[in-house]
């Protein structure tokens, strides 16, 4: 990735405040702020790291965005999922090249990309033609057309079902407002040993979450990440301000598989909870 920029390529103008600007460099094509405009022109035939100024005298240093820039630019048009709980869910979910992933709600498409990017396969449900036509596009707009091979997007719902044909999966991940609802039908096309994560923006629904994985279900936990960075000026180090806390709450279980029943899966939350304490009074 260290050739010079080319026309039809993606470019992010980074500016002196550190506020990222993601184009598409096209011939006669201009970038257009209150400081005034940079010609598409003069990035074309640069490297990376090259710095130019905007009709004003604005500087902005010119670089490739990477997936977390694209994620929190691209265009939307339901609430993504943030770079704080995209990694944390593809490692919850173990995903890696050649694993087959149901994934229902793509939204706008930034799961689905990450997931990609770290080699999945995925069949993906969305309700809405539009979201599905957008994750789409975002999709192929980053990651090119080829990765069209390993992106089966349908406009479906998947509280009716899941498509038998469209399976087996290894991993399924559900971001909707009910996931319970759909925890049934991913038993029915999740493999033995396979992982569930359900995104849930209340506590609520991740308590209804855990209690539909009881039964052939093993291992469930729930986590939440927060994300604090730090001013670092010299000596003067300092946490910042602002954080980016609560987003949502990822819950995660192993299926077992149609045959087993789990001792450990079907103890009570009363059980859950004396266990917690007797793991903190011995440690």
């Amino acid at each position: 990735m260290s050739a010079p920029f080319q026309y039809g390529e993606r470019a992010m103008l980074l500016d002196t405040k550190k506020r990222r600007y993601v184009v598409t460099l096209t011939e006669g094509g201009e970038f257009h702020s209150h400081a005034g405009f940079v010609a598409h022109d003069h990035v074309i035939e640069q490297p990376e790291g090259v710095v130019v100024r905007s009709t004003k005298g604005a500087e902005y240093t010119v670089l490739r965005p990477t997936l977390e820039d694209f994620v929190l630019e691209m265009p939307r048009g339901a609430q993504v999922i943030y770079p704080k709980d995209l990694a944390p869910i593809c490692m919850l979910a173990d995903i890696g090249p050649g694993s087959r992933v149901f994934e229902t709600g793509v939204g706008s498409g930034a799961l689905s990309m990450t997931m990609l990017r770290w080699g999945a396969s995925i069949v993906g449900y969305e309700l809405r033609d539009d979201f599905a036509n957008r994750a789409l596009a975002n999709v192929r707009s980053f990651l090119g057309e080829s990765v069209l091979e390993r992106y089966d997007v349908h406009a479906a719902d998947s509280y009716d079902g899941i498509d038998p044909s469209h399976g087996p999966f290894d991993r399924v991940v559900l971001d909707l407002p009910e996931p319970w609802q759909v925890i049934p039908h991913a038993e029915r096309v999740l493999e033995p040993g396979g992982i569930l994560v359900a995104y849930t923006p209340s506590i609520t629904q991740a308590a209804q979450v855990r209690e539909s994985l009881r039964g052939h279900w093993i291992d469930a936990r729930t986590i939440e990440v927060l994300h604090r960075g730090w001013h670092i000026d010299g000596r003067a180090v300092r946490p910042d301000h602002r954080m980016v806390a609560h987003t949502a709450f990822l819950s995660v279980a192993r299926y077992l598989g149609p045959r087993a029943t789990s001792s450990a899966s079907s103890a009570s939350p009363a059980d859950d909870a004396d266990s917690e304490e007797s793991d903190q009074g011995s440690m």
